[in-house]
């Protein structure tokens, strides 16, 4: 039935925007909503904006992992960025509509930072592998080209990917519905929409995301490993605790980013809930973006002393100002 219904969609015109049915239709909550997406926007660019200032002007912050950990905050910015603004207008006005080339550059920007973090996860956890299994050798495991180039590679990646999952989308007619039940333009809801047999399409997003996302947990779980087994041979109990809150944070954000991210895209868009596909997005587009500076920074002592640090400075500027 889904395909003869597609199939008899090839004489409709065609599609020229979309209409984004956001996160909720029930009016009494579009105001309430807009407030807490509004901060939790406002909490991530402050976040934000903030770890990564305070990584570039602290000297002692200018170590192999807070270069990665400033290219993250980089990436978690840019990527709530994507979808923020959209859904918070979406909830003052009543027509939410975006248009065919405004939704798949907002697919392919989605794209790119998302499969650009998870890269840079995989790195992070290297990292963390390369500092507590072999330290004496870690400087020169990780000068400063090498972790430009695993950056890079990230980034690459990411634009790789993108690429390729927007290109495969870009030639599927889309002449019929024009309402994507989702609060972006997500790959799942728009292959909902093709007017042709979106199977091969699913197996594709399957293949792609799935292989990028086990490959990547595979390395960040093998790397664990070879850590959980380097700090248990520590005879020290602060070496130990030291060594596990170096990696406590890390493997915080893989979690939170995982678990949500990996049930909405490694299943075929035909047996997922798009209602549910919301729900996830949440963590892993907006939520996490805001979480990931707090998490970093609450459990890490070298970034708590250098924003008490900054803090001080600030405070003798303005009292030296007075």
């Amino acid at each position: 039935m889904r395909i003869a219904r597609k199939m008899a969609g090839g004489n409709h015109t065609p599609v020229t925007q979309f209409v984004l049915l956001g996160l909720t239709s029930e009016p009494k909550l579009q105001a309430p909503l807009f407030v807490i997406f509004l901060l939790i926007y406002l909490v991530t660019v402050a976040g934000n904006l903030g770890l990564i200032t305070l990584i570039k002007t602290n000297p002692r912050l200018h170590t192999p992992m807070y270069f990665f950990l400033c290219n993250l905050s980089v990436v978690d910015l840019c990527y709530s960025s994507v979808f923020s603004p959209k859904l918070l207008i979406g909830f003052l006005v009543e027509k939410k509509t975006i248009s065919y080339p405004a939704c798949f550059a907002q697919h392919f920007f989605f794209l790119l930072f998302v499969t650009t973090e998870v890269f840079l996860l995989a790195v992070m956890a290297y990292d963390r592998y390369a500092a507590i299994c072999n330290p004496l050798l870690y400087a020169t495991a990780m000068p400063q080209r090498v972790c430009v180039q695993l950056v890079a590679g990230s980034y690459v990646g990411g634009v790789l990917n993108s690429l390729i999952q927007t290109c495969c989308l870009l030639p599927l007619p889309f002449c019929g519905p024009n309402v994507i039940n989702h609060y972006f333009c997500d790959t799942n809801p728009l292959l909902k929409l093709t007017c042709s047999d979106d199977r091969l399409n699913e197996l594709l997003l399957v293949a792609f995301n799935g292989t990028i996302s086990m490959s990547v947990l595979f390395i960040i779980i093998i790397s664990y490993v070879y850590i959980l087994f380097s700090i248990l041979r520590i005879r020290s109990a602060e070496g130990r605790h030291k060594a596990f809150s170096t990696c406590a944070s890390h493997l915080l954000t893989v979690t939170l980013f995982y678990v949500p991210a990996g049930l909405s895209h490694m299943q075929p868009g035909a047996r997922y809930s798009l209602e549910m596909e919301k729900v996830t997005a949440i963590f892993y587009t907006l939520l996490v973006p805001m979480l990931n500076p707090l998490i970093y920074s609450l459990r890490n002592k070298e970034v708590k002393d250098a924003l008490r640090k900054l803090i001080n400075q600030i405070s003798l500027l303005v009292v030296g100002d007075i």
